[in-house]
């Protein structure tokens, strides 16, 4: 499915807390994940950044870029699943992938070739509820998502504001 141009402004805005970078610690992220049955991360600098305070995410998904910059993907001993979803898009591979790493034995690294942003989406629709999930708002801070029923359905929501096309299907 594909994210068209007119819908996009709508993911704009943060769907959880967004935490200033001058207010981003280790003890803020843990006391923010404490309890939470799994820790997801989407974003190269964000899942960097959790490993950097000693927090290693159960779910981590990346696509070795930063802003659309290349960059070394993060070092993490999370066994890696590869998918293809391009900018703007949520594939159904990347949705299979997501699907298998929450079955799985964590940590697990998903490894999009193309763009991971919009994978948020998905990854929080299938996060096992309660869990806590990360990513970053550029040049703002870290956004923390609480898997609960009104995040999974706004989450729900903007995926239906997806159009299908001929690499995708639906959730």
């Amino acid at each position: 499915m594909i994210l068209p141009e007119k819908h996009r402004h709508l993911f704009a805005d943060p769907i959880g807390e967004l935490i200033d970078d001058s207010h981003v610690s280790g003890e803020c992220i843990l006391r923010e994940i404490e309890g939470s049955p799994c820790v997801i991360t989407v974003g190269d600098r964000t899942t960097e950044r959790l490993l950097s305070y000693g927090i290693t995410p159960d779910l981590q998904i990346v696509d070795g870029l930063e802003q659309r910059q290349p960059r070394p993907l993060p070092r993490s001993s999370a066994f890696i699943i590869n998918c293809s979803n391009p900018a703007a898009h949520i594939t159904d591979d990347a949705i299979s992938a997501i699907r298998k790493a929450y079955t799985s034995e964590s940590p697990i690294c998903i490894r999009v070739h193309g763009e991971e942003d919009l994978l948020v989406i998905p990854a929080l629709i299938y996060a096992p509820d309660y869990s806590v999930l990360v990513y970053g708002q550029p040049n703002r801070g870290l956004v923390l998502v609480r898997a609960e029923q009104a995040t999974k359905n706004r989450a729900r929501r903007l995926m239906e504001l997806l159009e299908r096309d001929d690499e995708t299907v639906a959730v």
